[in-house]
C-alpha cells in the first residue's frame, strides 16, 4: 500500500519540472527579446482584458436583446389574458340577464336596475341597450349606471345604432348575431364623440324565434387604461391597433402634441380575444444597449474606474438620503390620505367663487353624491333641500364673510336619495404655504343621532327630576366651594326648606368650604378637608352611612353622603336622608325587652340556683358559728392565748369574706345595668362564670375541666353578658347529665378557651362547653333559638334565644352539634366566638396545658 504523502509528492514533482522548464526556456533568450517580451506581456494582458469586455458586452447585449422580447411577449399576453378575461365575464353577465329578458323574469324597468348595476361597476363600458327584433330601443343605460334615453337614437345620427339596410359595423354584428344566433363582436368603429368602439352583440332568442340584442358598447381606450396592469404599462407601450386600416386605435403611451413616438425594435402582436374583430394587442420594447464600437464606456472604463467607485459611494450615500425623505413622504402622504378616507367628519373645499374643488369620502358617504357629481359645482349645491336654497345661501354667505357663530351653523342636508338629516357645519379660511387665502374649508358632522340623544336626555332628565321629587328620603346636593345648594327634591324642602344649613346638619358638621356661619361651629374637626382635592379622586370614594338626631324636627334620618363632580365641573356633596324615626323608637323598645329579657334570664337562672347558694352560705356561716362560739367557752375557761385567739379569729375573717364574695358575685349577676363594652380577659370572665355555676354544679355532682390558652388578646365585650352566656351553657349542660342519671364516669364538662382563625371569620376567640350528656335531637337543634320554645317542663324558652342575642350583639356566632361515635350520640358540644386581631404566636399549639396553671380542673364537691 503506498503511502498517503504520495499524490502530494508527484504534483510537487510536476510544478517542479514545469518551473524549470520556463525558467531554462527564458534564461536561454536574449536579454533584446526578453525586454520586447516584457513590454508585450502587459500589452498582450490589456488586449485580453479588452477583449474580454467586448466579449462580456456583446454577450450581456445579446442577452438583454432576448430577456426583452421575452418581456414584451409575457407582457403582451398578459394584458391580453385580462382583457379577454373581463370580456367573457361580461358576456357571461349579459348572457344571463338576455336569458332573463326572454324568459320574461324582467321587464324593461328592472331590466334597467340591473343593467344600471352592470354598467356602474364596468368603467369600459359606454352603454347597455336592449333592442328588439325590429330595432326599436327598449332600454338604454349610460356608462355612468343611469338611464340614457339619448343613446341609440332611431334617427340615423348616432354611429352606434345598427341602422337596416346599412353596412357599417353595428348592423354587420346585428344582422351575424340574428344569424348564428350567438354573442358576436362588432368591427371598431368611431361613436358620435369620435372614441374608437367595438360592441357586443347578445341574440334573445324567444322560443327559437329572433326577439332582439343585447347590446354593450366598449371603449378601446378604457379596457387599456383599467385592465392593463400598471407594472405592465409601466415596463413596456401596449397598444391596440387596427389592422385593416393600420392605424393605432389606443395606446399606453401618449406622445407629446406634434412628435411621432420612435418605432420600436421589439414587437409582439396577439388578437384581441374573444373579439377578434381586426383589433390587434400590440407590446412594444426598446432596446436599451448600443453597439459597441460606439460604446463611450467601453473606451472610458479603464480611465473612469476610480472615479466610477468615488460617484458610486457618493451617489449611493445620496440615493439612501432620498430614499429615507421620499419614504417619509410617502408615509406622510399615505397618513394624510388614510386620515381624510376615515374620517367621520365631511370635509369639502371651495374656491374664492364658492365652487366646490375636493370632497373627502365622509362627505360623499353624509350626501350620497359622488365625487364627480360635486367637484365643480357652484351654489346652489344638489345637496341643498329645494325648500331651504335661500336660508342656506344666506348661511353659506354670513359664514364666508365671518359672521357665523364660533359654534358652527345647524343646517338640513338632502342626500341624493332624498332623505334629509341635521348637520352642523364650520367653515374657516383655506391658506396656502404663502399665507395667502385660497378658498374656504369646510366640516359637516352628522348630529342627528346627537339631536335625538339630547332629546331623550331631555325626557330622561324630567323622569328622572320627577322620580327624586317622589321621593319619601330628602336627596340635596351642595357645592363644595363655595357652599351653594345645587339641588333640593320635596321632602329636603318640606323638612329644611330651600337652605343650605339643613345639608350640612345631616352631613354632621358646617357648610362645606366655610367657617363659622349660621350658628354653625366651626371646630376644626367638622370643616369639610376635600374642598382643595381632585374632583376625580373624591367621586370615586364613598361614606359609611349615619344616623342623625335633628332635633328641631325630633327625627332620626339615616344619612348617605358621597363626593361627585356637577355638571359644571365643581365638586359638590351629595346627601340622602331616609327617615327612621319609627325605626328607631322599634330598636329602642326591642333594646328595652332585651335588658329586660336578660335580667329575667339572670333572676331565673339564680331562683333555679337558690337551695344551692343557701347551702353555700351555710357553710361559712356555720363555720363562723363553730368559731365564734369556741373563742366564747375558751375565754370563759381561760384557756385560750393570744396567739390562738387571733388565729380562731382570721380564720372567722375568711369565712366572713368568702360569705360577702358569694353575695357580691351574685349581685353583680342580677343587677339590671346598661349593657357597657369595657376591656376584658376571657380568663377573669370565665373563673366568674366557673366559680358562680360551681353552686350549681356540686349540687348536681357534676365535675367541670376548664382550659384556658395563654396569651389570648384582650376582649371588647360587656363581662356580664359573656358570663351570662357562659352560666347558662353550663347550667343547661349540668342539668342534661343530671336529668339523665349518668354514671359519674360521664358526668364532667369540658370548658375550653383558645384563639382561631378562619378565612370566613378572621380571627376570633371561641368559647366550648362540652358534655358527655344524652345530646339533643334534631328537631331540638333546629328550633333550640325560637323564642318561647323550650324542652323543660317550667322553662320559658328565652335562654338560647337570648344567648345568641347576645352573642350576635359582639358580632359573634354560636352554634351547637353533637358528637358522635359511630352512630351513637356519646355528648353534645355548645360554642360561640368573640371577634379579635390575633398574631401568630397568640394562635394555639396543639400540645396539652402545661403546669404553669394554663390548664384548670375542677373535681366535683358533694352536695
Amino acid at each position: 500500500m503506498p503511502p498517503a504523502s504520495a499524490p502530494p509528492n508527484r504534483s510537487q514533482r510536476w510544478i517542479a519540472t514545469l518551473r524549470r522548464l520556463v525558467t531554462s526556456w527564458w534564461f536561454r533568450q536574449s536579454p533584446s527579446r526578453q525586454d520586447r517580451l516584457a513590454t508585450l506581456g502587459p500589452l498582450i494582458s490589456v488586449l485580453l482584458f479588452l477583449a474580454a469586455i467586448i466579449s462580456a458586452f456583446w454577450y450581456l447585449r445579446n442577452e438583454e436583446i432576448e430577456r426583452e422580447t421575452e418581456s414584451v411577449k409575457r407582457d403582451t399576453e398578459i394584458a391580453q389574458q385580462q382583457i379577454r378575461l373581463r370580456l367573457i365575464e361580461n358576456q357571461e353577465q349579459l348572457v344571463r340577464i338576455a336569458r332573463e329578458v326572454v324568459t320574461r323574469q324582467i321587464d324593461a324597468h328592472e331590466f334597467s336596475a340591473q343593467a344600471q348595476a352592470f354598467a356602474r361597476e364596468r368603467p369600459e363600458l359606454t352603454h347597455v341597450t336592449w333592442l328588439s327584433a325590429r330595432r326599436e330601443r327598449r332600454s338604454s343605460v349610460g356608462a355612468a349606471g343611469f338611464q340614457a334615453d339619448g343613446l341609440m337614437s332611431a334617427d340615423g345620427s348616432d354611429p352606434s345604432m345598427p341602422m337596416p339596410n346599412q353596412s357599417n359595423p353595428p348592423a354587420v354584428a346585428f344582422e351575424a348575431a340574428k344569424e348564428r344566433r350567438q354573442p358576436v363582436y362588432s368591427a371598431p368603429f368611431p361613436d358620435t364623440n369620435g372614441t374608437i368602439v367595438f360592441q357586443l352583440h347578445i341574440p334573445l332568442i324567444d322560443r327559437g324565434g329572433f326577439a332582439g340584442v343585447l347590446i354593450a358598447e366598449y371603449t378601446v381606450e378604457a379596457l387599456l387604461r383599467y385592465y392593463v396592469p400598471s407594472e405592465v404599462a409601466t415596463r413596456h407601450s401596449i397598444a391596440v391597433l387596427d389592422v385593416p386600416r393600420d392605424q393605432v386605435v389606443a395606446s399606453t403611451v401618449t406622445p407629446m402634441p406634434g412628435q411621432m413616438l420612435r418605432r420600436a425594435a421589439l414587437l409582439h402582436d396577439v388578437p384581441l380575444a374573444p373579439a377578434l374583430n381586426g383589433l390587434v394587442l400590440r407590446g412594444q420594447g426598446w432596446r436599451t444597449s448600443i453597439g459597441l464600437i460606439n460604446n463611450a464606456l467601453f473606451w472610458l472604463v479603464l480611465a473612469l474606474a476610480g472615479m466610477t467607485v468615488w460617484m458610486l459611494l457618493g451617489t449611493w450615500r445620496h440615493m439612501r438620503r432620498r430614499t429615507q425623505i421620499q419614504n417619509a413622504l410617502t408615509l406622510e402622504t399615505n397618513f394624510r390620505r388614510a386620515m381624510e378616507n376615515s374620517m367621520l367628519t365631511g370635509m369639502r373645499a371651495m374656491d374664492m367663487d364658492t365652487r366646490i374643488t375636493y370632497v373627502n369620502p365622509a362627505f360623499c358617504a353624509m350626501t350620497g353624491f359622488l365625487e364627480t357629481d360635486l367637484v365643480g359645482r357652484t351654489p346652489p349645491y344638489p345637496f341643498w333641500p329645494s325648500d331651504r336654497r335661500e336660508d342656506n345661501a344666506r348661511a353659506l354667505q354670513q359664514e364666508l364673510q365671518g359672521r357665523s357663530p364660533s359654534g358652527g351653523v345647524e343646517v338640513k342636508i338632502q342626500r341624493k336619495d332624498g332623505s334629509q338629516f341635521d348637520a352642523r357645519v364650520y367653515v374657516s379660511p383655506l391658506v396656502d404655504t404663502k399665507g395667502k387665502q385660497t378658498g374656504w374649508m369646510t366640516s359637516m358632522t352628522n348630529i342627528t343621532e346627537a339631536k335625538r340623544v339630547r332629546d331623550q336626555l331631555s325626557a330622561s332628565h324630567e323622569r328622572f327630576t320627577t322620580v327624586l321629587e317622589g321621593l319619601d328620603a330628602a336627596v340635596s346636593v351642595l357645592s363644595v366651594n363655595p357652599p351653594e345648594l345645587l339641588f333640593a327634591n320635596r321632602s329636603y324642602r318640606l323638612w329644611f326648606g330651600a337652605d343650605p344649613a339643613g345639608h350640612a346638619l345631616l352631613a354632621g358638621g358646617q357648610l362645606v368650604g366655610t367657617t363659622s356661619r349660621r350658628g354653625l361651629t366651626d371646630s376644626s374637626d367638622e370643616v369639610d378637608d376635600y374642598s382643595g382635592l381632585p374632583a376625580e379622586a373624591l367621586t370615586d370614594v364613598g361614606s359609611d352611612p349615619r344616623e342623625v338626631y335633628v332635633e328641631s324636627l325630633a327625627m332620626w334620618f339615616d344619612v348617605r353622603a358621597r363626593y361627585l363632580q356637577w355638571t359644571d365641573g365643581r365638586l359638590a356633596q351629595m346627601l340622602i336622608a331616609t327617615d327612621i324615626t319609627m325605626r328607631r323608637h322599634a330598636e329602642a323598645q326591642a333594646a328595652l325587652q332585651a335588658e329586660k329579657a336578660q335580667v329575667t334570664s339572670r333572676l331565673m337562672t339564680m331562683g333555679e340556683m337558690a337551695s344551692s347558694v343557701a347551702h353555700e352560705l351555710n357553710q361559712p356561716l356555720t363555720a363562723i358559728t363553730n368559731y365564734c362560739n369556741g373563742m366564747v367557752s375558751r375565754v370563759r375557761n381561760d384557756s385560750i392565748d393570744k396567739e390562738a385567739l387571733m388565729a380562731a379569729l382570721t380564720k372567722t375573717a375568711k369565712q366572713a369574706e368568702r360569705a360577702g364574695q358569694i353575695i357580691h358575685r351574685i349581685r353583680n349577676f342580677v343587677k339590671r345595668s346598661e349593657p357597657q363594652r369595657q376591656p376584658a380577659h376571657a380568663a377573669d370572665i370565665v373563673e366568674d362564670a366557673v366559680e358562680l355555676a360551681g353552686i350549681e354544679l356540686r349540687r348536681r355532682n357534676v365535675a367541670i375541666h376548664t382550659y384556658v390558652a395563654q396569651r389570648l388578646p384582650q376582649l371588647m365585650v360587656d363581662p356580664i353578658l359573656i358570663e351570662q352566656v357562659l352560666m347558662n351553657l353550663l347550667k343547661n349542660a349540668a342539668e342534661a347529665i343530671d336529668n339523665a342519671s349518668l354514671p359519674t364516669s360521664r358526668r364532667h364538662i369540658e370548658l375550653r378557651i383558645v384563639p382561631k382563625h378562619s378565612a370566613e371569620l378572621g380571627g376570633h376567640i371561641e368559647f366550648s362547653v362540652t358534655d358527655m350528656g344524652p345530646g339533643l335531637p334534631d328537631e331540638v337543634l333546629a328550633r333550640m333559638y325560637e323564642a318561647f320554645f323550650s324542652t323543660k317542663a317550667d322553662g320559658l324558652g328565652i335562654g338560647l334565644g337570648l344567648c345568641r342575642s347576645i352573642v350576635e350583639s359582639h358580632q359573634g356566632r354560636i352554634k351547637a352539634e353533637n358528637l358522635y361515635n359511630g352512630s351513637l350520640v356519646v355528648g353534645c358540644r355548645f360554642a360561640f366566638t368573640i371577634p379579635v386581631t390575633i398574631t401568630s404566636e397568640q394562635l394555639p399549639q396543639e400540645s396539652a396545658p402545661d403546669a404553669s396553671g394554663s390548664a384548670q380542673r375542677t373535681e366535683p364537691t358533694a352536695p
